[in-house]
């Protein structure tokens, strides 16, 4: 922080915790071990600054070195999308996220390369395939982002994409490791079958062998 400085007032919430209903009725073992609830209890005076008031190491940037010839994939992969009744459109407002997936629609950042813009449609694809139902409420936002990015890199790697280490680097930012890459393997190999599926591409390699890759 640069001396001197004045931080932004902003108002953040505040949460606590709260036990079902049953669980305040019931005095079990079963009981006793569920997870409690947060629940939001109101608002605090905290105070926030600007990267520009600050100063030392530069944060790290994600690499966006994505390259290869996506061909027809990208249409086909919009075909299965309109086959599911998932609606694509383009909006600069979800900027500086690349790609957002709401539930039945998916919202891609203008500008992209044509690779970038392809990995970035399969990850919010694979979100409205594994994301958008129960599995949202039992799992981490780590758990989700690790999987969704695991079947991008795999997709676009069977199309013949060169990913860097975009897809590793991101997967890092979210906390994803190796170990939690493994206990959703099974999972990540379905979604990405049934992509690759939709885009008439074979697999080039096993998934395991590429969700180690990717790790």
């Amino acid at each position: 922080m640069k001396r001197g400085e004045k931080g932004i007032q902003i108002l953040a919430p505040v949460t606590g915790y709260r036990r079902r209903k049953a669980e305040a009725e019931q005095d079990t073992a079963a009981d006793a071990e569920s997870k409690p609830q947060p629940v939001l209890i109101g608002f605090r005076a905290v105070y926030v600054f600007d990267h520009a008031q600050t100063e030392g190491a530069e944060l790290p940037e994600l690499e966006h070195s994505i390259t290869g010839e996506v061909g027809e994939n990208r249409d086909r992969l919009i075909a299965f999308l309109n086959h599911q009744n998932i609606k694509l459109e383009f909006s600069e407002n979800i900027a500086p996220a690349l790609g957002v997936s709401y539930g039945g629609k998916i919202a891609l950042l203008p500008g992209q390369s044509k690779a970038e813009e392809f990995t970035t449609l399969v990850h919010e694809t694979a979100h409205e395939l594994l994301h958008k139902a129960e599995r949202r409420t039992i799992t981490t936002a780590t758990v989700r982002e690790t999987e969704a990015e695991a079947v991008a890199f795999i997709v676009s790697q069977a199309v013949g994409l060169e990913m860097g280490t975009a897809s590793s680097d991101y997967i890092q930012l979210y906390h994803g490791n190796a170990s939690l890459l493994a206990e959703s393997l099974e999972i990540i190999q379905r979604t990405a079958s049934t992509i690759l599926r939709a885009l008439r591409v074979e697999d080039a390699a096993p998934v395991n062998e590429a969700v180690r890759e990717v790790a």
